[in-house]
């Protein structure tokens, strides 16, 4: 399924959106949570601030875990939450 989301997308010419974040939750069953940090400049003061996002994003084989950095890809809602694909293992999380 993901791959035809994705290919679909880029097939139309559409700009896709996406992002590579860290897997913060795997508990919901075909669904992550991912954290997005990004780092903007304060608009007033000039210092450059952490900025942080959470994506629910659809895992169907559920092979993604706490601490993978992963890349996310928009696709069409598929659930009230869920509007984003994981798409590919950036990487796997290494264990302490």
């Amino acid at each position: 399924m993901t791959s035809s989301v994705v290919s679909a997308a880029h097939a139309e010419g559409k700009v896709v959106r996406t992002f590579v974040g860290k897997v913060v939750s795997d508990k919901r069953s075909k669904t992550v949570t991912v954290l997005v940090e990004r780092r903007v400049t304060h608009e007033l003061y000039g210092k450059i601030v952490a900025r942080s996002s959470k994506y629910h994003a659809h895992d169907e084989k559920g092979e993604y875990k706490m601490g993978d950095v992963v890349e996310i890809t928009e696709s069409r809602p598929i659930s009230k939450t869920k509007s984003w694909v994981v798409t590919r293992l950036v990487e796997k999380a290494k264990l302490v």
